[in-house]
């Protein structure tokens, strides 16, 4: 059984937020749109075995592949157990995380080995002055997380550069080499007016249009991702590059296929909504079955509806 909305888009896809904590402060960061971090974020955030059971409805619903996300993953410290937990639920055909990697060199392997299968790696460049200007953190350490994402065999490892103009627009060609010496895929992505101010997008939204000219020239193939928003991968001769359009891209909304769980367990239908939230974690925690919490994630799947409607 696979749940479809009312557009006819089915739901394959599943990311839980299980933090909205994180070692770094990127100025761009959108939180999975939650709408406001909390100092005290770690006590409303879900357990791992509330993690697991809802998951495991998903699954039961027709979800087959689930990514973490945060805030940073990494800073729960049962990520392995969560990780476990989950990779061990039948039915269940991907395992993923995204990350900013600077705990990654540490945790790779054993997380490859507990059945987390790939990692997104959020990279906005390799310059250790603008990487720290960006998030505050050490460029060297997000690096090292990359080598041993890449050595643990955690396949494939994206990297996700995060385009700004006037801050990193200049470095597109560099990541796209760091990405061929590395092994890894890099994706390119525009700027969302999530969670930021009107002059902070204004300032620094930068459309991929010039570099999708540019890989398509370059291109052996050129492919769409049918269930991830049919965005292009371009596949050059010794390196593939993903541009991604996000929400202000109709073909975005009407191709997604995702359904969100905020770190405080509540179903989020469109990232760029917080008026349509279903409550699931007060319902587990209030003595819910599973056959109610099903009836939730259908009631969620009802409101999926794509953001820009054109």
């Amino acid at each position: 059984m696979t749940l479809t909305d009312d557009f006819g888009r089915p739901l394959l896809n599943l990311r839980v937020a299980i933090t909205q904590r994180c070692n770094l402060v990127c100025s761009y960061c959108h939180m999975e749109g939650e709408r406001v971090y909390t100092k005290n974020a770690a006590v409303s955030e879900m357990t791992t075995d509330e993690i697991v059971r809802i998951v495991r409805i998903a699954v039961g619903l027709g979800v087959s592949r689930v990514k973490l996300t945060g805030g940073e993953p990494l800073m729960r410290k049962d990520i392995i157990e969560i990780v476990r937990g989950i990779s061990a639920i039948h039915g269940l055909k991907d395992l993923s995380m995204t990350t900013n990697g600077t705990m990654l060199a540490f945790l790779a392997e054993e997380l490859h080995a507990n059945g987390l299968k790939r990692v997104n790696i959020n990279l906005s460049s390799v310059n250790a002055e603008v990487y720290n200007k960006l998030t505050g953190g050490r460029v060297e350490d997000a690096l090292k997380g990359v080598k041993a994402a890449v050595e643990a065999g955690l396949c494939p490892v994206k990297i996700n550069m995060l385009v700004l103009r006037n801050v990193n627009d200049y470095a597109v060609s560099e990541m796209i080499e760091f990405a061929k010496e590395t092994g890894t895929i890099l994706q390119l992505i525009e700027l969302e007016p999530l969670n930021i101010t009107s002059e902070y997008y204004s300032m620094h939204y930068k459309p991929l249009d010039e570099y999708e000219t540019m890989l398509r020239q370059k291109a052996k193939k050129v492919e769409a991702r049918q269930f991830m928003h049919n965005r292009r991968i371009f596949h050059l001769p010794d390196v593939t590059v993903e541009i991604v359009h996000p929400t202000e891209n109709s073909e975005f909304c009407m191709h997604c296929t995702r359904l969100r769980i905020t770190s405080d367990g509540k179903l989020k239908p469109c990232l760029m909504r917080n008026d349509n939230l279903i409550d699931l974690l007060t319902s587990m925690r209030n003595g819910a079955s599973d056959n109610r919490l099903m009836e939730l994630f259908k009631l969620a799947n009802q409101k999926r509806q794509p953001y820009n409607k054109e």
